[in-house]
């Protein structure tokens, strides 16, 4: 398989059958097809542990944990027994051993971390979640388990931490990883996979700014890292086809203080477990 080919089956297919649906709902009412794009939206795909996370999965000390303003419950992982602890957040559809390469580097280095699934995903309960729910738990476990040393985050992860950061969250340094940047661009990404009108995305835009009361493009990494003062790493792959490479760049121009690392072939998933990742990320973490 040629690495361009092996970037793109990392990439999460929409199955024909819904594309077929919302089509034909498209066809039939422009508010069925938005509520219908917007089920699908907030709907995360649950995947099955791979083997290369069962160590953590194993050996780390796992609870439930109630986050009291999104009134959901959450499975969190306590990984390591050190009280320098590192906060880790999966990205849409991902689950809290996914960082596990980088996890087990940090523990190395005398670190805890303490990652969870967000409503939804992994074995955490629900059908359905959004990435204000993922800043509401990063809260929460900041309030329950804090302070933490450094977050690092993936894909949404990562713009969750910027934006929890915004909201008081205290840490030293953030590192984010293929991290995803204007909200509409993403609406408009998702609305062009399902093969939709664009108007959609407006709609579907609209529909969430009624349902949580807030313009989405709120937030946007970019414009929550205007309000982030402390130094922030970006990794990002130039063959990321899930986001691309443009958000690195935008979110690095609103920061106050970052570095940037630009990888190659590695695509949206496979750049996790990279070793010159993890080591770029262990420099970083270690320059204090």
């Amino acid at each position: 398989m040629s690495k361009n080919k092996e970037i793109e089956a990392q990439t999460l297919k929409i199955p024909k059958v819904i594309l077929i649906t919302a089509k034909l709902l498209e066809v039939i009412s422009t508010k069925l097809v938005t509520k219908f794009a917007a089920k699908l939206f907030t709907t995360p795909i649950k995947h099955k542990i791979p083997k290369r996370e069962f160590h953590m999965d194993k050996e780390s000390v796992q609870e439930k944990v109630f986050v009291p303003s999104i009134n959901k419950e959450i499975v969190v992982y306590h990984y390591g027994k050190s009280e320098k602890q590192i906060l880790l957040v999966h990205g849409w559809s991902g689950r809290g051993t996914q960082l596990v390469k980088i996890a087990d580097e940090l523990l190395n280095l005398g670190y805890s971390t303490i990652s969870f699934d967000a409503p939804a995903h992994g074995k955490s309960k629900g059908n359905s979640s959004i990435m204000v729910e993922f800043i509401a738990s990063i809260l929460e476990l900041e309030k329950q388990f804090g302070p933490f040393q450094f977050a690092i985050g993936h894909s949404l992860g990562g713009m969750a931490i910027l934006n929890a950061i915004r909201e008081k969250l205290k840490v030293r340094k953030v590192v984010l990883i293929g991290s995803g940047d204007i909200i509409q661009d993403i609406i408009d990404d998702f609305i062009k996979k399902l093969k939709l009108n664009p108007e959609i995305g407006i709609k579907l835009r609209e529909h969430f700014k009624k349902k949580y009361g807030v313009e989405m493009n709120y937030y946007s990494a970019s414009i929550a890292a205007k309000e982030v003062l402390i130094p922030v790493l970006i990794i990002h792959d130039e063959n990321d086809v899930d986001v691309n490479v443009k958000a690195a760049y935008n979110i690095k121009e609103n920061l106050n203080i970052s570095e940037l690392m630009i990888t190659k072939n590695l695509g949206h998933r496979k750049i996790l477990g990279n070793n010159e990742v993890v080591q770029r990320i262990v420099t970083f973490i270690k320059d204090l």
